[in-house]
């Protein structure tokens, strides 16, 4: 019974809509910006079908309070590190007014992903010249994934105003030829 009882009022709704008095010309704009936005939602929705753009689904919480006391972004495992199968991970902490550690030393073409948190308020994270921009929440973890192509130095932007500190928020990044790169020692310390 309730199926026809939605449709049944739907249906008056619609009646008392078509018998209010609306200027034609009125109608035909209304027409159109609906035409107008229903164009708009259906591009969005195709083409984050088509290139697979969906909400993250991995959402890892962190307390940034007692962020620096242990575990995962401790002080000794901040940096680059590289795990026994060959991956390598930068573990990077975000805080008024400063990324840590404040420069990082990376080898070129290979894959590196960052794993990033912060101590405080919002942070951005950006990497001129690469894919690397991201939004480090406060309570969460932001991870991505990058490939330096090119030697050189990349500089590590806040793109987030974070407070009255925030020109400040810079640190580097070197980009070394592969073969001039060691992994980091076990213990989580740069090269």
């Amino acid at each position: 019974m309730q199926p026809e009882t939605n449709s049944t009022s739907l249906r008056q709704s619609w009646q008392q809509f078509r018998s209010l008095h609306i200027d034609p010309l009125e109608r035909r704009w209304i027409t159109v910006t609906l035409l107008a936005i229903g164009l708009m939602v259906g591009i969005m929705s195709v083409d984050a079908l088509w290139h697979g753009v969906n909400p993250p689904s991995k959402v890892e919480v962190i307390d940034s309070a007692s962020l620096h006391l242990g575990g995962e972004f401790a002080e000794d495992n901040m940096g680059v590190q590289v795990g026994n199968d060959g991956k390598m991970t930068v573990r990077v902490v975000a805080g008024r007014y400063g990324f840590f550690p404040k420069h990082l030393r990376l080898p070129a073409g290979k894959p590196v992903t960052f794993r990033w948190a912060s101590l405080d308020v919002l942070h951005g994270v950006h990497i001129p010249m690469t894919n690397m921009s991201t939004m480090i929440v406060p309570g969460y973890v932001a991870e991505i994934t990058t490939t330096f192509p090119n030697p050189g130095e990349y500089p590590l932007l806040c793109n987030e105003y974070c407070g009255l500190g925030h020109n400040h928020m810079w640190s580097t990044v070197s980009v070394v030829d592969p073969d001039d790169w060691q992994a980091a020692p076990a213990t989580g310390a740069q090269p």
